[in-house]
């Protein structure tokens, strides 16, 4: 049993309950036993034990506040290993550049850098993460086993979801075609992720979604046949939509219609699915995303790195849709800190909208509850309540960089990002004072520089090049 007093403590719950001062109970279960005000009430830990011998760990929260632990909600593990590439492309351009690199992965280069990812974003505050891969180069092993390797090592929970792409360059998509998979082996090879790792049950620390990359490297046939998919094994679905202009023009040049009208069209809406971006959706595309339940995983600074645009957000929420925060893959993001994609949040959509289109609290709902909504797992995760895991992040706020701010989720949000007291997945620690412990971060590094090196060198004659300055 771990017990947290003395914190500010926000629960993100229905009712945007907090406590200034307050106490959190962690349970042997792994689920929250307790949240309230003030100190732990007489009695209550033993009413909670029932006469057995338990080891009660006490955290002092002094100085800091106890949110639910974020959820990321877009993510591409593998491509730490070409951080800092392509800098100034669009999207379709950033993607022609690195198609080839990624074409020579495999699965040791998968798991240092996945690893490595996994490992930073838990020091930004996250405990469940999701991953969309992708690439299946032919000689690479398996690079799916590969990076669910490295979240079981860094003791995240993790949705992995298996991308795929059978529409290469030859046939009109944008991908090469030594990248593109067959149309019945990419479903097949989908089928069997479930088969070997979904688990349904409440408290999984693993669950597979079916995921087609895009319009622009996807067949029609393929989509539909995912979803068909999905829905007969009851997993969620995922992909890339509305993200750029160019592919706006390209579903509209290849189908006749906007990219929600094409999804919608091949059964891709609906409470079991959540898109990545939402940039360019017109009004009946968000009417139709909040009356299907549709999410959408919202990429703030990714959006901005590619200048593909700034997402709806209040649009969406006011609309009903559910909306979380992803920091997307780290050759577009190369921070990948998702605590600091609340502020990004916050930012973006009052730049869009005005200063009053989103509070510090209503970021902080993106990054927590409304992850677990897109995500199907809002019973379970996203807020801070009796019952619910234990995802926990403990951050400080009484450093140097918040000194001052009173509102402690103003200090986590509008503040530089804040340094992670402690992080508990499932009520087991992962990080404790801004360290890393399931792993060691250092050797995280040079593994995942060595990758980045390797990979580079084994794709010499691609185009991508580390940008040097003029």
């Amino acid at each position: 049993m771990l017990v947290i007093t003395g914190a500010a403590i926000a629960t993100v719950d229905a009712a945007g309950t907090e406590h200034r001062d307050g106490h959190l109970v962690v349970g042997d279960d792994g689920r929250i036993a307790a949240v309230g005000t003030g100190a732990v009430p007489a009695g209550l830990l033993d009413e909670l034990t029932a006469g057995r011998r338990t080891e009660i760990r006490r955290v002092d929260g002094s100085g800091c506040l106890v949110t639910p632990g974020l959820v990321n909600t877009h993510h591409h593990l593998y491509q730490w290993a070409t951080r800092g590439l392509a800098q100034q492309d669009n999207l379709f351009g950033w993607l022609t550049t690195l198609y080839p690199v990624w074409s020579g992965l495999d699965e040791d280069t998968v798991h240092a850098a996945a690893a490595a990812n996994l490992g930073w974003l838990a020091l930004s505050g996250c405990t469940t993460s999701t991953d969309h891969h992708y690439v299946f180069p032919r000689d690479g092993g398996d690079v799916f086993a590969a990076e669910i390797a490295a979240a079981t090592r860094i003791g995240l929970r993790f949705h992995p979801c298996r991308g795929s792409m059978d529409l290469g360059r030859s046939a009109g998509g944008l991908p090469p075609d030594s990248t593109v998979e067959d149309t019945d082996a990419a479903l097949a090879a989908t089928e069997a992720a479930i088969d070997r790792w979904h688990d349904p049950a409440p408290e999984s620390m693993l669950r597979v979604a079916v995921a087609p990359c895009s319009p622009f490297s996807v067949t029609p046939r393929l989509m539909r046949e995912a979803a068909e998919l999905a829905r007969r094994r009851d997993v969620r679905l995922h992909t890339h939509l509305a993200e750029t202009v160019e592919e706006q023009e390209y579903c509209q040049a290849s189908h006749g219609c906007t990219p929600v009208q094409y999804a919608e069209g091949l059964g891709w809406l609906g409470d079991d699915v959540w898109l990545a971006h939402g940039v360019h959706l017109d009004d009946a595309a968000v009417a139709r995303l909040g009356a299907t339940g549709t999410g959408v995983a919202h990429c703030p600074s990714s959006n901005a790195r590619l200048g593909a645009g700034t997402a709806r957000v209040t649009d969406l929420l006011a609309a009903g849709v559910p909306v979380g925060l992803g920091v997307d893959g780290a050759a577009s993001q190369e921070a990948g800190h998702l605590g600091a994609e609340l502020r990004q949040s916050l930012y973006a959509a009052r730049l869009r909208a005005g200063p009053g289109a989103l509070t510090a609290r209503d970021a902080l709902a993106l990054g927590t509850i409304g992850g677990a909504r897109c995500l199907g797992r809002a019973g379970d995760l996203g807020s801070l309540e009796p019952g619910k895991l234990a995802d926990v992040a403990l951050w400080r706020v009484d450093g140097l960089g918040h000194a001052g701010i009173d509102d402690p989720v103003a200090a986590l949000v509008l503040g530089p990002p804040a340094p992670v007291e402690l992080l508990l997945v499932g009520g087991r620690p992962v990080v404790e004072r801004g360290e890393l412990r399931t792993a060691d971060a250092a050797e995280l590094a040079r593994r995942a520089a060595r990758a980045h090196h390797t990979l580079l060198e084994r794709t010499a004659g691609s185009a991508a090049r580390p940008v040097t300055q003029e």
